[in-house]
């Protein structure tokens, strides 16, 4: 059974900065490209980040040069580094992982599994 688990939310304010994390059981990261979503308050999912099994990352423009994503393919984990802060980034932040299943699309990868969130607040 597949289980994702986010950790490093919290408030900070703007210009700030956070590092997500996220650890995975019965899922080999090295294998499979990962992905950060966020969802707001009111407002639809949408992707942040993905790393594919090489190490390539992609980035939402919103993030570009902000935010990095990586990944320790021997600790199973996860990471989404977040630099420079905006109260526009405060959202629950999802950790996700690649399932041929799955029913959410973003930038032509497929995701099915899913963390239970962290939440970032950034205060202007």
């Amino acid at each position: 059974q597949v289980q994702l688990v986010e950790s490093g939310g919290g408030s900070v304010q703007a210009g700030g900065s956070l590092r997500l994390s996220c650890v995975a059981s019965g899922y080999t990261y090295s294998n499979y490209y990962m992905g950060w979503f966020r969802q707001a308050p009111g407002k639809e999912r949408q992707g942040v980040a993905v790393i594919d099994s090489d190490g390539r990352s992609t980035y939402a423009s919103s993030v570009k040069g902000r935010f990095t994503i990586s990944k320790d393919n021997a600790k199973n984990t996860l990471y989404l580094q977040m630099n420079s802060l905006k109260p526009e980034d405060t959202a629950m932040y999802y950790c996700a992982g690649e399932d041929p299943n799955g029913r959410t699309w973003w930038m032509g990868w497929r995701f099915g599994y899913w963390g239970q969130g962290t939440q970032v607040t950034v205060s202007s």
